[in-house]
């Protein structure tokens, strides 16, 4: 006699006033960060911490700020159609669903190269020895006119900034600050990095690795619900103000006290706040890899 099967679990389904509410509390809470911006860049305005997250990760605030629901949920209501607009979701008899297998029609490779970069840092022992170097050494050896966010004043001389760079060495582990260094403090990084090994590198405890939730949750989307990928942004908010403060550039004046990592009490400030930021990252990383499973098993 053959095995009975169990009947394929049925998604659950919001109804409309609930899943509207959360799409509006997740616009309130993104427009908090996103009006700002758009405030400034109307006004021609930079902003040296905040900005970055923007720019670099080029993920406009308008995304940002656009709700779905991720991925075995569906939506009940008329409102739910304006999804259907999307090849990815389609209509079921009870409301709109996201069909994952959809996505993963291009994307699988991505989602597959993504779980195991995600697995492969998760799997390190956290690195709390880099103490923010990353920043002087992009500034190491520069002329005034060749210095990122020259607007802003150093907090020192360039003597004094090549001395607390070449103090001890630098131990940067992630490729993406790496490539920012300038030529003379690339040699002095105790691990050559190139972006086709950055998996071997990449570790839970490196400031850049965890701000990069935010760009691994977006391009995950909409496999990942919006919130999510909200949770990263705000986590990565909050790294990028610790980056800044423990940088060489003096942003007292924007509210932002420097983190003085060129002495011991300040480095120590460092660590405490790096190993806090690495807790917080921990649990939204594991979301990422659960949701890369979840789409990869659909």
């Amino acid at each position: 006699m053959s095995a009975v099967l169990p009947a394929p679990a049925t998604p659950p389904v919001l109804p409309e006033a609930e899943w509207l509410a959360r799409a509006r509390a997740h616009e309130d809470r993104v427009r908090a960060w996103t009006d700002s911006h758009q405030e400034r860049a109307a006004r021609a305005e930079k902003h040296p911490v905040y900005d970055f997250l923007f720019t670099y990760y080029g993920h406009r605030p308008s995304w940002l700020r656009r709700w779905f629901p991720g991925p075995g949920v569906e939506l009940a209501g008329q409102a739910a159609r304006v999804f259907l607009a999307r090849p990815e979701y389609h209509k079921t008899g009870y409301g709109v669903v996201l069909r994952p297998a959809a996505v993963l029609e291009k994307r699988r490779p991505f989602v597959t190269w993504l779980r195991g970069f995600l697995a492969a840092t998760a799997s390190r022992p956290a690195f709390f020895g880099c103490f923010g170097l990353h920043e002087w050494a992009m500034v190491y050896r520069q002329t005034p006119e060749e210095i990122r966010h020259n607007q802003y004043p150093l907090r020192f001389g360039p003597e004094r900034i090549a001395a607390v760079v070449e103090a001890q060495p630098l131990r940067c582990s992630h490729y993406d600050a790496f490539r920012f260094f300038t030529e003379p403090a690339r040699p002095l990084n105790r691990t050559p990095l190139a972006r086709e090994t950055a998996i071997d590198h990449e570790q839970p405890g490196c400031l850049h690795a965890n701000m990069d939730l935010y760009k691994w949750a977006f391009k995950l989307a909409p496999l990942v619900p919006a919130e999510l990928v909200a949770d990263c942004f705000e986590l990565a908010r909050d790294i990028r103000e610790l980056d800044m403060r423990a940088s060489p550039y003096d942003l007292a004046a924007l509210g932002f006290p420097p983190v003085k990592i060129e002495t011991p009490e300040g480095r120590a400030e460092y660590e405490q706040a790096q190993r806090a930021f690495t807790e917080r990252a921990r649990p939204l990383r594991a979301r990422l890899l659960a949701f890369c499973d979840e789409a990869l098993l659909a």
